[in-house]
């Protein structure tokens, strides 16, 4: 699972171990899973942890050696806009209690 992604473009892409039994990813959590590629490289699969499911985010087949470079700038740019999501729907969820009131 992605703990960290830097900004940077040659910024770190900080990932923890996960079993294959691991429970569903939590909201704005994304779980990457990489293996040999047939010919060269690795195939590179992304899936995104929503409110009520996972979703297939990206798929990189045959990505070359330095693949965290390749999926990097992607997985940045989907957990900042989890973030944004995370940070508008608790706005407005704080606008639709004080209206009620």
């Amino acid at each position: 699972m992605v703990q960290r992604v830097s900004s940077l473009p040659d910024g770190p892409l900080d990932v923890t171990w996960l079993p294959a039994e691991a429970p569903r990813l939590p909201l704005g959590r994304v779980r990457l899973h990489w293996e040999p590629a047939a010919l060269a490289g690795w195939n590179v699969i992304a899936h995104l942890g929503l409110a009520t499911t996972e979703v297939h985010l990206a798929s990189w087949p045959a990505a070359p050696d330095d693949w965290p470079h390749l999926v990097r700038p992607t997985i940045h740019e989907v957990i900042g806009l989890c973030a944004a999501l995370t940070v508008a729907t608790a706005a407005l969820d704080l606008s639709n209690r004080r209206a009620q009131v």
